[in-house]
């Protein structure tokens, strides 16, 4: 298991891409992972053929612990690892359910081990639901949490927590699906199938149940603590983005043929934003116990959505020294890695102010929530043609501008109102009198 981040100590193998037998080539992506902080594709780290797999998807195991093996082209599968077991030459034959505990404690990983040790379990006492029998950490775990698991010469072998948390989900009755599993284990392709033929069974009452994705989840509950931690206030200003406007126009066409991607208002509004945040570094901040936390450096965090399935927010580190061209590189770098899946934990983390972008879909005006621990969250809506009084030659005239809201969504806690509005005042001054042609 690869380490994803400082302060990542394991991850869930969630999908494999190749199978023992299978080639592989250096840099092609082998096996997804999962923390709590992201999901990551990692790539195969040499030529051949895989021809072990340890882990299984759904395991969750230490950074360290092998997860299978390459060998050169060519080269047959291997028996999984085991340790030294003594076993007696004449013992007698094993239930069935005695011969999966004995298999279990057959290959421990380091994890495993480590769990044994502080709950003071013997691995003969635990069901291991891996491969061969082997014991995961959820195993032990789950055996911790709830006690042995009560079986029947029905039921020999225990629910996985996977099948038990999709069961428990889906209050769904374990003995009325049939299955498919070595010695009639329910898989969780059991489950899901069940699920699946009692969904459809109930779609004439129109309703569709979609059960909600790690990520979705994750996000879910992010926003919802969110919520509950900050005094969440909305405060919004109108910003007349001509000025901007006239460079895209100018420089646009000039700018994509150059870098491959268009230069959006993001990338302006970050620049403003960076700029406005160090003469109000109260915003860039964090609450603390009876106290705020300022912070010297702007970790500028940009809201990425993947695809409907939830928000991941890259951060981009010391911000501030980036000019325009600079920003919009890696505002763009970092969105595509979150969206192929390419984040370390490292690059999620030490944020000190997020922006969020749903301008691209023409939005009026977005109160988001603002991402803990941090003390705001600015919020870029869409931006139209309107029409606007401009004054020119000391007269009052109507005209067409380039008219959009900034929407900044702060924790009472940590400043007033007041102090929002003129950070809100300063990034608009930037954005509309600002030489931004010099900077492409």
């Amino acid at each position: 298991m690869p380490r994803l981040g400082e302060t990542v100590n394991d991850g869930t193998v969630t999908k494999w891409f190749k199978r023992v037998g299978e080639s592989v080539v250096r840099g092609e992506t082998l096996f997804e992972v999962s923390t709590d902080k992201v999901d990551s594709e990692i790539p195969a780290p040499a030529d051949g053929v895989v021809t072990a797999i340890y882990i299984e998807e759904g395991e969750t195991v230490d950074v360290g612990t092998t997860l299978a093996v390459i060998g050169e082209a060519g080269s047959a599968p291997i028996e999984p690892r085991v340790e030294s077991v003594s076993t007696p030459r004449e013992a007698p034959a094993a239930h069935p359910a005695t011969a999966s505990k004995a298999a279990s404690g057959a290959v421990l990983s380091p994890v495993v081990r480590r769990l044994l040790d502080e709950h003071h379990l013997d691995a003969s006492q635990v069901t291991g639901t891996g491969p061969q029998g082997r014991l995961t950490r959820d195993d032990v775990l789950a055996f911790v949490a709830s006690g042995p698991s009560q079986t029947t010469e029905e039921n020999t072998f225990p629910l996985s927590p996977v099948v038990r948390r999709l069961l428990g989900d889906s209050n769904l009755d374990p003995s009325s699906i049939v299955g498919t599993g070595p010695d009639g284990r329910l898989t969780r392709r059991d489950v899901e199938n069940a699920l699946a033929g009692r969904d459809a069974g109930a779609a004439v009452t129109g309703d569709e149940i979609i059960p909600f994705t790690r990520i979705r989840r994750l996000t879910a509950e992010h926003m919802v603590r969110s919520k509950s931690t900050s005094a969440h206030t909305l405060m919004v200003k109108e910003v007349d983005y001509e000025n901007v406007e006239r460079v895209r126009r100018q420089h646009g066409a000039r700018f994509k043929e150059q870098e491959g991607f268009s230069l959006t208002y993001l990338a302006f509004n970050a620049v403003a934003t960076l700029i406005a945040l160090r003469d109000f570094p109260h915003l860039n901040a964090s609450v603390g116990d009876d106290e705020l936390i300022v912070h010297h450096e702007l970790n500028l965090g940009i809201a990425v959505d993947l695809d409907g399935e939830g928000l991941i927010v890259p951060v981009i580190r010391q911000a501030d020294g980036y000019d325009l061209r600079g920003i919009a590189r890696k505002i763009h770098q970092v969105a595509a890695d979150a969206r192929g899946k390419k984040l370390s934990v490292d690059d999620t983390s030490q944020g000190t102010f997020t922006i969020s972008n749903p301008g691209p879909f023409a939005t009026l005006l977005t109160g988001a929530i603002i991402n803990q621990p941090q003390v705001a969250i600015l919020s870029t809506d869409g931006v139209a043609r309107k029409p606007v009084v401009v004054e020119a030659d000391g007269e009052e005239m109507v005209a067409i501008h380039s008219i959009g809201n900034l929407a900044l969504t702060f924790d009472h806690r940590a400043v007033d109102g007041a102090y929002a509005a003129r950070f809100l005042a300063r990034t608009a001054e930037v954005l509309t009198g600002r030489e931004w042609a010099a900077e492409l």
